[in-house]
Protein backbone atom coordinates (compact mmCIF):
# COMPACT_ATOMS: atom_id res chain seq x y z
CA UNK A 1 0.00 0.00 0.00
CA UNK A 2 1.46 3.52 -1.10
CA UNK A 3 2.13 6.17 1.39
CA UNK A 4 -0.37 8.25 -0.82
CA UNK A 5 -3.45 5.72 -0.21
CA UNK A 6 -2.49 5.34 3.41
CA UNK A 7 -2.41 9.39 3.69
CA UNK A 8 -6.11 9.49 1.94
CA UNK A 9 -7.22 6.44 4.38
CA UNK A 10 -5.89 8.45 7.32
CA UNK A 11 -7.84 11.65 6.18
CA UNK A 12 -11.02 9.84 5.52
CA UNK A 13 -11.04 8.14 8.91
CA UNK A 14 -10.60 11.52 10.42
CA UNK A 15 -13.36 13.16 8.41
CA UNK A 16 -15.58 10.48 9.24
CA UNK A 17 -14.79 9.93 13.13
CA UNK A 18 -16.52 12.83 14.38
CA UNK A 19 -19.83 11.19 12.39
CA UNK A 20 -19.24 7.49 13.82
CA UNK A 21 -19.38 8.67 17.64
CA UNK A 22 -22.10 10.91 16.93
CA UNK A 23 -23.70 8.02 15.44
CA UNK A 24 -23.43 6.58 18.40
CA UNK A 25 -24.11 8.66 20.68
CA UNK A 26 -27.48 9.34 19.04
CA UNK A 27 -28.09 5.80 19.39
CA UNK A 28 -28.03 5.36 23.25
CA UNK A 29 -30.19 8.51 23.39
CA UNK A 30 -33.60 9.66 23.52
CA UNK A 31 -33.67 11.67 21.10
CA UNK A 32 -35.86 11.46 17.99
CA UNK A 33 -34.44 11.16 14.22
CA UNK A 34 -35.12 15.14 13.57
CA UNK A 35 -34.01 15.55 16.91
CA UNK A 36 -30.72 14.05 16.68
CA UNK A 37 -30.14 15.95 13.44
CA UNK A 38 -30.65 18.90 15.49
CA UNK A 39 -28.36 18.07 18.01
CA UNK A 40 -25.40 17.47 15.86
CA UNK A 41 -26.27 20.73 14.06
CA UNK A 42 -25.78 22.40 17.15
CA UNK A 43 -22.90 20.78 18.60
CA UNK A 44 -21.11 21.80 15.52
CA UNK A 45 -21.92 25.52 16.01
CA UNK A 46 -21.65 25.14 20.61
CA UNK A 47 -17.81 23.75 19.60
CA UNK A 48 -16.46 25.31 16.54
CA UNK A 49 -18.19 28.72 16.39
CA UNK A 50 -18.62 29.41 20.23
CA UNK A 51 -16.21 27.55 21.68
CA UNK A 52 -17.91 26.45 24.53
CA UNK A 53 -16.47 24.47 27.61
CA UNK A 54 -18.99 22.14 28.65
CA UNK A 55 -19.33 19.22 31.88
CA UNK A 56 -19.83 15.57 30.34
CA UNK A 57 -22.68 14.90 32.13
CA UNK A 58 -25.32 16.65 33.82
CA UNK A 59 -25.25 16.12 37.84
CA UNK A 60 -26.08 13.16 39.78
CA UNK A 61 -29.50 13.17 40.41
CA UNK A 62 -31.16 14.71 37.66
CA UNK A 63 -31.75 11.74 35.92
CA UNK A 64 -35.41 10.99 36.52
CA UNK A 65 -36.21 14.50 35.78
CA UNK A 66 -35.28 17.78 36.89
CA UNK A 67 -36.09 21.20 36.70
CA UNK A 68 -32.46 23.12 35.62
CA UNK A 69 -32.58 26.95 36.43
CA UNK A 70 -30.26 29.17 34.27
CA UNK A 71 -29.16 32.65 33.72
CA UNK A 72 -29.85 34.32 30.46
CA UNK A 73 -27.49 36.38 28.44
CA UNK A 74 -28.36 34.81 24.48
CA UNK A 75 -30.98 33.10 22.01
CA UNK A 76 -28.86 30.82 22.03
CA UNK A 77 -28.77 29.97 25.72
CA UNK A 78 -31.07 26.24 25.20
CA UNK A 79 -28.47 24.96 22.31
CA UNK A 80 -25.63 24.90 25.44
CA UNK A 81 -28.01 22.96 27.61
CA UNK A 82 -29.67 20.52 24.92
CA UNK A 83 -25.76 19.38 24.10
CA UNK A 84 -25.19 18.11 27.25
CA UNK A 85 -28.09 15.38 27.57
CA UNK A 86 -28.86 12.52 25.29
CA UNK A 87 -32.09 13.38 25.73
CA UNK A 88 -34.98 15.90 24.87
CA UNK A 89 -34.64 19.39 27.24
CA UNK A 90 -38.11 21.48 27.00
CA UNK A 91 -37.53 25.12 27.36
CA UNK A 92 -40.30 27.90 27.63
CA UNK A 93 -40.44 30.12 24.39
CA UNK A 94 -42.83 33.11 23.70
CA UNK A 95 -45.19 32.40 21.33
CA UNK A 96 -45.06 34.75 18.97
CA UNK A 97 -41.50 32.51 18.24
CA UNK A 98 -43.03 29.01 17.89
CA UNK A 99 -45.61 30.53 15.27
CA UNK A 100 -43.18 32.10 13.45
CA UNK A 101 -42.89 31.39 10.31
CA UNK A 102 -39.10 30.85 9.34
CA UNK A 103 -38.21 28.55 12.65
CA UNK A 104 -41.57 28.03 14.43
CA UNK A 105 -40.75 23.83 12.89
CA UNK A 106 -37.63 24.28 14.68
CA UNK A 107 -38.84 24.80 18.27
CA UNK A 108 -41.67 22.46 17.47
CA UNK A 109 -39.34 19.48 16.84
CA UNK A 110 -37.25 20.63 19.92
CA UNK A 111 -40.63 19.89 21.87
CA UNK A 112 -40.48 23.89 23.48
CA UNK A 113 -43.07 24.86 25.65
CA UNK A 114 -44.76 27.47 24.21
CA UNK A 115 -45.72 30.71 26.72
CA UNK A 116 -47.40 33.94 26.62
CA UNK A 117 -45.24 36.66 27.76
CA UNK A 118 -47.96 38.00 30.00
CA UNK A 119 -45.92 36.39 32.76
CA UNK A 120 -49.23 33.99 33.62
CA UNK A 121 -49.74 30.93 31.23
CA UNK A 122 -51.22 28.20 33.19
CA UNK A 123 -51.40 26.14 30.10
CA UNK A 124 -47.53 26.58 30.24
CA UNK A 125 -47.27 25.18 33.72
CA UNK A 126 -49.16 22.67 33.40
CA UNK A 127 -47.18 21.18 30.44
CA UNK A 128 -44.06 21.59 32.21
CA UNK A 129 -45.26 20.23 35.01
CA UNK A 130 -46.49 17.11 32.98
CA UNK A 131 -42.66 16.94 31.16
CA UNK A 132 -40.65 17.20 34.71
CA UNK A 133 -43.04 14.41 36.08
CA UNK A 134 -42.64 12.18 33.25
CA UNK A 135 -39.08 12.35 34.04
CA UNK A 136 -37.91 14.84 30.89
CA UNK A 137 -35.58 17.69 32.17
CA UNK A 138 -37.29 21.49 32.15
CA UNK A 139 -34.72 24.62 31.31
CA UNK A 140 -36.34 27.94 32.84
CA UNK A 141 -35.15 30.97 32.52
CA UNK A 142 -36.38 32.83 35.41
CA UNK A 143 -35.40 36.83 34.23
CA UNK A 144 -38.21 36.47 31.49
CA UNK A 145 -35.99 38.32 29.14
CA UNK A 146 -32.25 38.29 27.74
CA UNK A 147 -29.95 40.40 30.25
CA UNK A 148 -28.35 42.81 28.52
CA UNK A 149 -27.18 44.75 31.10
CA UNK A 150 -23.89 44.83 33.54
CA UNK A 151 -25.63 42.77 36.66
CA UNK A 152 -25.28 38.91 36.90
CA UNK A 153 -29.31 38.48 36.78
CA UNK A 154 -32.22 40.62 36.17
CA UNK A 155 -35.15 40.56 38.74
CA UNK A 156 -36.85 36.93 38.86
CA UNK A 157 -40.02 35.19 38.97
CA UNK A 158 -40.23 32.29 41.05
CA UNK A 159 -42.55 30.17 38.41
CA UNK A 160 -39.82 27.54 38.25
CA UNK A 161 -39.81 26.74 41.95
CA UNK A 162 -43.57 26.16 42.00
CA UNK A 163 -43.55 23.98 39.03
CA UNK A 164 -40.41 21.49 40.54
CA UNK A 165 -42.65 21.37 43.55
CA UNK A 166 -45.96 20.28 41.83
CA UNK A 167 -43.89 17.45 39.77
CA UNK A 168 -41.99 16.29 42.85
CA UNK A 169 -38.46 17.26 40.59
CA UNK A 170 -35.14 18.48 41.76
CA UNK A 171 -33.93 21.93 40.93
CA UNK A 172 -30.27 21.95 38.98
CA UNK A 173 -28.54 25.46 39.10
CA UNK A 174 -26.74 26.97 35.77
CA UNK A 175 -24.50 29.26 34.79
CA UNK A 176 -23.69 30.43 31.46
CA UNK A 177 -20.29 32.95 30.96
CA UNK A 178 -19.76 34.51 27.47
CA UNK A 179 -23.03 33.67 25.24
CA UNK A 180 -22.75 35.80 22.22
CA UNK A 181 -25.82 38.32 21.35
CA UNK A 182 -26.30 41.48 19.29
CA UNK A 183 -29.40 42.80 20.04
CA UNK A 184 -31.28 39.90 17.49
CA UNK A 185 -32.28 36.31 17.68
CA UNK A 186 -30.04 35.18 15.17
CA UNK A 187 -27.38 37.71 15.78
CA UNK A 188 -25.14 34.78 17.59
CA UNK A 189 -25.05 32.83 14.43
CA UNK A 190 -22.41 35.66 13.09
CA UNK A 191 -20.78 35.65 16.33
CA UNK A 192 -17.70 33.74 17.15
CA UNK A 193 -17.60 33.48 21.51
CA UNK A 194 -15.38 31.44 24.42
CA UNK A 195 -18.64 30.09 26.60
CA UNK A 196 -18.54 28.24 29.84
CA UNK A 197 -21.49 26.38 31.15
CA UNK A 198 -21.43 24.88 34.75
CA UNK A 199 -23.86 22.98 36.22
CA UNK A 200 -24.03 23.04 40.06
CA UNK A 201 -25.07 20.80 42.67
CA UNK A 202 -28.75 19.19 42.65
CA UNK A 203 -31.53 20.84 45.22
CA UNK A 204 -33.47 18.15 46.51
CA UNK A 205 -37.27 19.58 47.27
CA UNK A 206 -38.66 16.79 48.74
CA UNK A 207 -38.46 18.21 52.32
CA UNK A 208 -40.67 21.15 50.56
CA UNK A 209 -43.63 18.54 48.67
CA UNK A 210 -46.85 20.11 48.68
CA UNK A 211 -46.17 23.19 50.00
CA UNK A 212 -46.48 25.16 46.58
CA UNK A 213 -48.74 27.59 48.05
CA UNK A 214 -46.40 28.93 50.71
CA UNK A 215 -44.94 32.27 49.30
CA UNK A 216 -42.52 33.08 51.53
CA UNK A 217 -40.70 29.19 51.26
CA UNK A 218 -41.36 29.52 47.52
CA UNK A 219 -39.69 33.02 47.41
CA UNK A 220 -36.79 31.68 50.03
CA UNK A 221 -36.16 28.61 47.45
CA UNK A 222 -35.69 30.85 44.44
CA UNK A 223 -33.53 33.03 46.45
CA UNK A 224 -31.46 29.99 47.03
CA UNK A 225 -31.23 28.72 43.70
CA UNK A 226 -30.12 32.01 42.44
CA UNK A 227 -27.88 32.29 45.07
CA UNK A 228 -26.66 28.80 43.94
CA UNK A 229 -26.23 30.29 40.00
CA UNK A 230 -23.83 33.57 41.80
CA UNK A 231 -22.00 30.75 43.35
CA UNK A 232 -21.11 29.62 39.79
CA UNK A 233 -20.73 32.97 38.53
CA UNK A 234 -17.87 33.82 41.58
CA UNK A 235 -20.05 36.07 42.86
CA UNK A 236 -20.97 34.91 46.35
CA UNK A 237 -22.50 38.22 47.76
CA UNK A 238 -25.11 38.67 45.11
CA UNK A 239 -28.48 39.48 46.24
CA UNK A 240 -31.64 38.36 44.23
CA UNK A 241 -34.47 40.91 43.32
CA UNK A 242 -37.82 39.95 42.44
CA UNK A 243 -39.92 41.09 39.84
CA UNK A 244 -44.04 41.55 40.60
CA UNK A 245 -46.14 38.36 38.47
CA UNK A 246 -47.17 40.95 36.04
CA UNK A 247 -43.76 42.92 35.50
CA UNK A 248 -43.02 43.45 31.49
CA UNK A 249 -39.79 45.36 30.72
CA UNK A 250 -40.25 49.16 29.25
CA UNK A 251 -39.76 50.37 25.77
CA UNK A 252 -37.30 52.52 27.79
CA UNK A 253 -35.57 49.50 29.88
CA UNK A 254 -35.39 47.48 26.68
CA UNK A 255 -33.74 50.30 24.88
CA UNK A 256 -31.20 50.71 27.77
CA UNK A 257 -30.12 47.12 27.50
CA UNK A 258 -29.45 47.41 23.60
CA UNK A 259 -27.20 50.62 24.44
CA UNK A 260 -25.96 48.65 26.80
CA UNK A 261 -25.18 45.59 25.11
CA UNK A 262 -23.28 47.69 21.91
CA UNK A 263 -21.19 49.34 24.50
CA UNK A 264 -19.86 46.18 25.73
CA UNK A 265 -19.38 44.95 22.02
CA UNK A 266 -17.13 47.98 21.17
Amino acid sequence: MTHETLAILFLLTCLAAPFVWAGIALSRSRLTFPQGVLWIIALLFVRLLWRAHLPRHMPAGSEKGAVVICNHRSSIDPFFLQVCCDRPMHWMVAREYCEHWAFGWFLRTCEVISVSRSGSDMAATRAAIRYAQRGDLISMFPEGRINMTEQLMLPVRPGAIMVALRARAPLVPCYIAGAPYGGTAASPFFMSARVRLQFGEVIDLSPYYDQEQNDALVKELMTRVVKAIAKLAGQDDFQPEFAGRKWKPTDEEIQAGLDNLNRREH
